[in-house]
């Protein structure tokens, strides 16, 4: 049986002259991780912007769990971009609890959640209390996602998160992440330029090219059975030597 959908784009375009994306016939399975890759500029940034509902498509639709995306549905989507996007003059705890405080969250509500999520991407000590400037590389894109997943959203979009970090780092947050993913077992769609970390954090690849989808399914696929010149040049152009 196929799984529910959450996302469901319909010859959705967004373009910026020549670049950006679409139309693209596109359909986010709900509750597993989809992946999106490929060059710079082939419109990765701009799918995540119209899932969340940031930009709206010149031309087709844009459908979150059947409906179109609003400000209400953007309450139940998490995103974290990379660097984590913080606050200067917030603290950890800030920046984790922003959107819960402007909601009206009592203080012990927030601060329950707040150790809930420090445990879950192991955030420990005095992080809470530290501001951005204070913090590595890594640990501000785990407060980042503590940010998206204050609300307990349904959603969880990512836009490069690791993509900043040296390849030490990034190897721990991949893992972490997927053991996050795996956890809290969310719809997640994660843009990146890099297959093997599609390969090993998601079900399911979907590879753009100038603002089109040029191949999608699992990693293995995309692998084995490239659809064209593109994908495999793309595929053997990551490939360790």
């Amino acid at each position: 049986m196929a799984a529910p959908v959450a996302f469901a784009l319909r010859g959705a375009s967004k373009r910026y002259g020549a670049a950006g994306l679409g139309p693209v016939d596109l359909d986010v399975a709900a509750g597993r991780t989809t992946a999106v890759l490929g060059p710079s500029g082939c419109g990765k940034s701009t799918l995540l912007r119209l899932l969340l509902g940031l930009l709206v498509p010149e031309s087709g639709t844009v459908a979150f769990a059947g409906a179109p995306v609003d400000a209400a549905a953007r309450l139940r989507m998490g995103y974290v971009i990379q660097d984590g996007g913080l606050f200067p003059h917030l603290t950890t705890a800030g920046n984790a609890g922003l959107v819960a405080r402007w909601l009206g969250w009592d203080r012990s509500k927030i601060e329950r959640r707040l150790s809930e999520l420090s445990d879950l991407v192991r955030l420990q000590g005095d992080t809470l209390d530290r501001y951005p400037n204070e913090l590595s590389g890594g640990q501000k894109q785990r407060v980042g996602l503590m940010r998206a997943l204050f609300l307990d959203p349904e959603v969880l979009l990512l836009d490069e998160p690791l993509g900043a970090l040296d390849p030490l780092v990034r190897a721990d947050l991949q893992a972490e992440l997927k053991e996050i993913f795996a956890a809290v077992g969310k719809t997640v769609v994660l843009v990146t330029h890099d297959l093997g970390e599609a390969g090993f954090l998601a079900e399911h690849v979907v590879l753009l090219r100038d603002g089109h989808i040029v191949q999608q399914g699992s990693y293995r696929e995309l692998v084995d059975s490239p659809a064209d010149a593109f994908v495999a040049k793309f595929v053997s152009a990551q490939r360790a030597p």
